[in-house]
């Protein structure tokens, strides 16, 4: 029998009351409790909450607390990377942060879905799909970024966008939802 972590895990339906998916959820909690309250005066024991609590941390990525995550372990940011304050990423799925990228503030990203049946929503059954940012991406203060969503390389997304489906590498996109308006040379 397949438990529902190994489910969520596959990016199956899941219910999340297995022990196991509970114990990350505690474990991500006390890591990411930790980065959140370390003094600016302690760089070195702020960056080893943080490489501790991610699946990966490039050299030289830098993360502004406070940060928010349901997992940490399925999180990867790139080298070089930044990600600003109050930055919300619910890795229920791997969310891939590649090289050079800027989040600005207030930036979601969502790998989590819901039914949209009432009976399985009730059910308390859930789902999610990865997130992949491609490099030398920006993400504009407040930008949200649904599940399944792939960013392409060099791609700067507007403040306030909502992503709620692929971006191709090299433009500029805007809007809600968000769209190309322009291609980068």
């Amino acid at each position: 029998m397949t438990s529902m972590k190994d489910r969520m895990l596959a990016g199956e339906p899941y219910i999340a009351d297995d022990p196991a998916i509970v114990a990350d959820l505690d474990r991500a909690d006390r890591l990411t409790e930790r980065f959140n309250r370390s003094s600016a005066e302690d760089p070195q024991g702020r960056a080893a909450a943080l490489r501790e609590l991610l699946g990966s941390l490039g050299e030289g990525a830098w993360v502004r607390p406070p940060f928010h995550c349901d997992y940490g372990y399925q999180t990867h940011i790139g080298a070089r990377s930044f990600v600003n304050f109050n930055a919300v990423f619910l890795d229920v799925a791997r969310i891939t942060v590649g090289a050079d990228v800027q989040i600005g503030p207030n930036v979601q990203l969502l790998t989590a879905t819901h039914p949209v049946e009432p009976e399985a929503r009730r059910a308390k059954w859930e789902a999610a799909q990865p997130i992949t940012i491609g490099d030398n991406v920006w993400l504009g203060g407040g930008v949200i970024v649904l599940a399944g969503v792939s960013i392409g390389d060099n791609t700067v997304v507007g403040a306030g966008a909502v992503v709620t489906r692929d971006l191709p590498a090299n433009v500029v996109a805007v809007g809600n939802p968000a769209r190309p308006i322009r291609a980068l040379e």
